[in-house]
């Protein structure tokens, strides 16, 4: 079993993770204009009493008018937040702003946190049902045994929507889809298998009733607590304990174990030993799931066995049971099909789904969101990725088709095929991008120079890719400025970091060297002015690293203006042979993810230019896993009005005609006809109409303009802009980049020096 890599952080940068700009990670946006008086009238008074009306006269019609269909209250008290315990309902405010991060970011669904201050069970069940009108679902969270056990059932008894302790069900679920492929591999029927739990929590009880649900008997499940195997006469067992106490004279977990097809481990570090694993049946499998440390790690179980099936809850092995597999997406069907509540039925269908995944080929889109990595159906991969961009198809749908079925659902989904596609269309796909860029780069870390090390956005980009293990940082700059700054974040000054400046003889001579042989004929300099440039200028300095191999890939900018970066590199490296450089940015609103280009180079590209930009504008596209549909934007469109400036780019379109080349185009038109759904009933002679997701601008001036006002004015996340065409990988931030935007095209950069060819004439 091969151990990854697990991203580090420091306190200092959590606290500013956290507060930085707004504090917290949620904030309320409105779902609709609101610029004119008369918005503003129909958003409230009067036009608001309409719905006021309907919504009394019919309280389904919430639904309609309102956000409850897709609002989930995520509740806690903070009396077992994470691993740390008892500290509060305040405290539990960070854990729950996430946990509504993660359903907004996964499932498109939108959360409000909400924190109790209580640990009274009836006085928390009360405060839940008085405003539990205004949701379509209720997810508890952080809830301490019994009283979690205690909220959910009465809650399910008096509300008619779904109410979903993750901390047990969803571990629950996708312990049993590992469950279900890890006796499929083991060749091992559920019937007939012996299972040891050890815990006896929300999350251990919950596994066992969905065991038992699954197919595993009643008496082939021995569970364990601090006091050891609950069995039927032992003293002072509570009803949730008692449910599953078993005849059996076991009456440790060293006992248990003998011959035991199944470990399930939600307890504590070491409570599984080697030798315990030595008397368990024939290719056992042994879910160890404490956090944040296993009950025995995959290398001690190796030590003794060669045939199990391991499963842990940590990022850093393979098949982690990761709730974040499962409750999004649950959540995201029973709200879709208004169900009124989450039922035994639809957790076993969420857990075959999840199942049936792991099995299926995995397609070149999730190799690209897994960084690279094809997976194949085995013990290594019994559980999909948390990152796989199928599960927003795959597991709503089972879940609202277990709903109907059942009777719990309010609407029906009369084509489920269709409701996948739609699924799909919430995803927001530059996440899964990065991801997959991380991912890669993380198996294959790569050299990379900062070149602007004073800089403080810079540096905190070089600590952050360096702590989170996406290749090896290093800093151009003065040391003694450098590690002032280092100190000013909140790191040791002594941090472990590479420093390099003009000081180190034997590196500038090497670049002097370069560099004049480079540019002696080329820009008729001479030799001291190339020494001139590797002194003074740290963009050279970092430029002349990665073209004489001290270094994999580059990012600058932040500093000064993009061009003048561009210029300095450019004395360096040249274009990459028979290609075109231009500027490239991936933006995402509102889960449609664009290329724009030019937006950085080239001030007013020729016919022959944009043709050239369009391929390679397809061959970048294709590297993050997303198919080019490319459009050349226009004022006009196909032709109408007809004016010189539009010629250039119709003159494009047959360039590309003629080239033959395998990636879909159309143009020229306007840009809302290349986006937007509705022109295609005018134009079905274009199959880009409507689909584009590369789109070729006519000049600079108009690719740099939109870009930066789509930036500026919406909640659009924007890359970039990516230097295509250079001849060694190196990228250029614009000026005031935050920390963030650095670390994402440092990472763009050591990936592209991995996949790309840059000596390939």
């Amino acid at each position: 079993m091969k151990k990854t890599k697990v991203d580090h952080y420091t306190d200092k940068e959590a606290l500013e993770f956290h507060s930085h700009k707004k504090p917290g990670k949620i904030e309320i946006s409105s779902s609709k204009n609101m610029t004119t008086k008369r918005d503003l009238a129909l958003a409230y008074s009067p036009g608001v009493a309409v719905p006021v009306k309907k919504i009394s006269e019919n309280p389904d019609t919430a639904y309609d008018y309102t956000s409850k269909g897709n609002l989930v209250a995520v509740i806690s008290n903070g009396s077992a937040i994470l691993g740390l315990g008892n500290l509060g309902a305040l405290a539990s405010k960070p854990v729950m702003e996430g946990k509504a991060v993660l359903f907004k970011r996964f499932a498109d669904i939108d959360s409000i946190d909400l924190e109790i201050d209580s640990e009274d069970p009836d006085e928390i069940v009360n405060s839940i049902k008085n405003f539990a009108p205004s949701f379509g679902g209720i997810n508890l969270e952080d809830i301490a045994a019994p009283d979690c056990f205690i909220i959910e059932e009465k809650l399910k008894e008096i509300l008619d929507i779904p109410v979903f302790h993750d901390d047990q069900h969803g571990t629950a679920i996708i312990t049993t889809a590992a469950l279900i492929n890890a006796l499929d591999i083991s060749k091992k029927k559920i019937d007939k298998i012996k299972v040891v739990v050890n815990g006896a929590g929300a999350s251990a009880m919950a596994c066992t009733n969905l065991f038992k649900k699954t197919g595993v008997p009643q008496k082939n499940i021995i569970m364990l607590d601090r006091k050891g195997v609950i069995f039927r006469g032992r003293d002072n067992l509570n009803q949730w304990k008692s449910a599953h106490a078993i005849e059996t004279k076991d009456r440790s977990l060293n006992d248990a174990i003998k011959n035991a097809d199944v470990f399930l481990g939600l307890s504590a570090k070491g409570a599984l030993t080697k030798d315990m694993v030595k008397k368990m049946a024939k290719n056992p499998i042994i879910f160890a799931c404490a956090n944040p440390d296993p009950e025995i790690t995959p290398e001690e179980i190796e030590e003794v066995r060669n045939d199990a099936i391991i499963a842990t809850g940590r990022s850093d092995y393979p098949n982690q049971v990761n709730n974040l597999i499962g409750f999004p997406y649950i959540f995201r069907g029973a709200l879709d099909v208004r169900s009124k509540t989450i039922n035994e039925e639809m957790k076993v269908a969420a857990a075959n789904a999840i199942a049936s995944l792991a099995k299926e080929d995995v397609p070149d889109e999730v190799v690209a969101a897994m960084g690279g990595e094809r997976p194949h159906y085995g013990k290594d991969y019994i559980i999909p990725s948390t990152f796989d961009p199928r599960l927003i198809s795959v597991i709503p749908a089972a879940v609202a088709k277990a709903a109907m079925e059942t009777g719990v659902a309010r609407i029906k989904i009369n084509n489920l095929e269709v409701y996948k596609d739609q699924l799909k269309q919430r995803l927001d796909p530059t996440v899964t991008i990065l991801q997959g860029v991380n991912n890669y780069i993380k198996k294959k870390p790569k050299k990379v120079v900062f070149a602007d090390g004073e800089d403080e956005n810079t540096l905190k980009a070089a600590i952050a890719f360096k702590n989170s293990k996406l290749g090896i940082p290093i800093l151009v700059g003065k040391e003694e400025l450098i590690k002032n700054q280092i100190k000013k974040i909140g790191y040791n000054e002594n941090f472990d970091i590479e420093i390099v400046n003009s000081k180190d003889k034997e590196k500038r001579d090497k670049y002097v060297k370069y560099l004049f042989k480079k540019l002696q004929r080329e820009k008729g300099m001479l030799e001291w002015d190339c020494d001139r440039l590797i002194r003074n200028d740290r963009v050279i300095w970092a430029s002349c690293m990665v073209a004489c191999k001290d270094a994999d890939a580059m990012v600058t900018g932040n500093t000064r203006r993009y061009s003048s970066s561009l210029e300095k590199i450019s004395k360096v490296v040249d274009p990459r042979p028979g290609e075109i450089m231009f500027g490239l940015n991936l933006i995402v609103n509102r889960g449609k993810t664009i290329f724009i280009c030019d937006t950085s180079v080239i001030e007013y590209p020729d016919a022959n230019q944009l043709a050239e930009m369009a391929k390679s504008a397809a061959r970048v596209v294709k590297l993050f896993g997303i198919e080019p549909k490319v459009a050349f934007l226009s004022h006009s469109t196909f032709g109408e009005p007809a004016t010189d400036r539009t010629k250039r780019l119709s003159d494009a379109v047959e360039i590309l005609k003629k080239s033959k080349v395998k990636f879909k185009f159309d143009g020229e038109m306007q840009p809302d006809v290349a986006l937007e759904d509705m022109y295609k009933e005018l134009y079905p002679f274009s199959e880009i109409v409507g689909n584009s997701n590369v789109l070729i601008m006519p000049s600079q001036h108009s690719a740099a303009i939109s870009y930066k006002m789509i930036k500026s004015m919406s909640r659009a996340k924007v890359i970039g802009p990516l230097l295509i065409g250079l001849g060694l990988p190196i990228e250029i931030a614009p000026l005031r980049t935050s920390t963030s935007e650095i670390i994402n095209l440092a990472s763009i950069a050591a990936y592209s020096a991995d996949v790309i060819e840059y000596e390939k004439n």
